[in-house]
């Protein structure tokens, strides 16, 4: 898997951060701010909000896939909330979802690894970045 996310990470262009906040404080925030000083462009997907880091935010990831090309979902969501983000995962055909730390959905993982998806579960893409020295 190791090789997998390396080449992931080395690749992917744009990310869509599903759950995305505004507020500083936030860990999505921290971490979507990093990523976009590393370079790549985040898509934040909140339907609460209307910007984040100075980019559109969309209402879902449907939406923000009409309008961009989306190498990988970054999750920040609650557990119940990953079955669904995998249908539109799927739906949309995006290559690659990465479920942020204590966000372990087994059975959506596995529907999503089965249609061909590139799944990291329970990892921080930040850390894992880092981790690469990226």
């Amino acid at each position: 898997m190791g090789d997998r996310v390396l080449d992931l990470l080395r690749n992917a262009r744009t990310i869509a951060v599903v759950g995305l906040s505004s507020d500083l404080g936030n860990p999505s925030h921290e971490v979507a701010a990093y990523l976009q000083s590393r370079g790549y462009r985040i898509i934040p997907v909140n339907p609460w909000v209307s910007e984040v880091l100075g980019e559109m935010a969309y209402p879902s990831l449907t939406e923000a896939a009409k309008e961009n090309e989306v190498d990988i979902v970054d999750v920040f969501r609650r557990v119940d909330a990953v079955s669904g983000i995998v249908d539109e995962v799927l739906a949309l055909e995006l290559p690659a979802l990465w479920l942020q730390e204590t966000v372990v959905d087994e059975a959506a993982a596995e529907r999503a690894r089965q249609a061909g998806v590139l799944v990291v579960m329970d990892r921080c893409i930040m850390k894992e970045h880092r981790r690469y020295g990226l």
